[in-house]
């Protein structure tokens, strides 16, 4: 299938739609999940057009998971998380519902479970946790 240059996430990378943006580089953005199901839930993208991990090249997967794991040390630092899950999906079969390659970073903590999909977070609380972030990667 072809990529759609009209994804949600590209329009975020265009400035069209706003995003808690949380780090960026030259070839990737991390900003965050504003339907969390942890506390420091973020999405990790590359800045070049791919649907998912299927067609995307050697180089976006490289960029992505370098800044994956850079961000993954960051939440888990910012929340105190004793670890992280990681989340992908391929395909609308696989769970993709926003066509473009992106990683889910979700810090994590004993006996404490992921919050249902689909739910609305706080915006101003997604933004508190956002600087948290930002301050755990200086």
């Amino acid at each position: 299938m072809a990529y759609d240059p009209d994804n949600i996430f590209a329009r975020i990378l265009r400035g069209e739609i706003p995003a808690t943006r949380v780090y960026e580089d030259e070839d990737t953005l991390a900003f965050m999940d504003i339907m969390p199901r942890a506390d420091g839930h973020l999405l990790v993208i590359p800045k070049t057009p791919c649907r998912n991990v299927l067609d995307a090249s050697p180089a976006q997967l490289a960029a992505v998971m370098s800044t994956v794991q850079k961000l993954s040390h960051a939440v888990m630092k910012a929340f105190d998380a004793q670890g992280v899950t990681l989340q992908q999906f391929n395909e609308a079969v696989g769970g993709q519902e926003v066509f473009h390659l992106h990683f889910h970073v979700l810090p994590r903590h004993e006996g404490v479970r992921l919050r249902p999909p689909g739910q609305m977070g706080d915006m101003a609380l997604i933004a508190e946790q956002a600087e948290r972030i930002r301050a755990a990667l200086d």
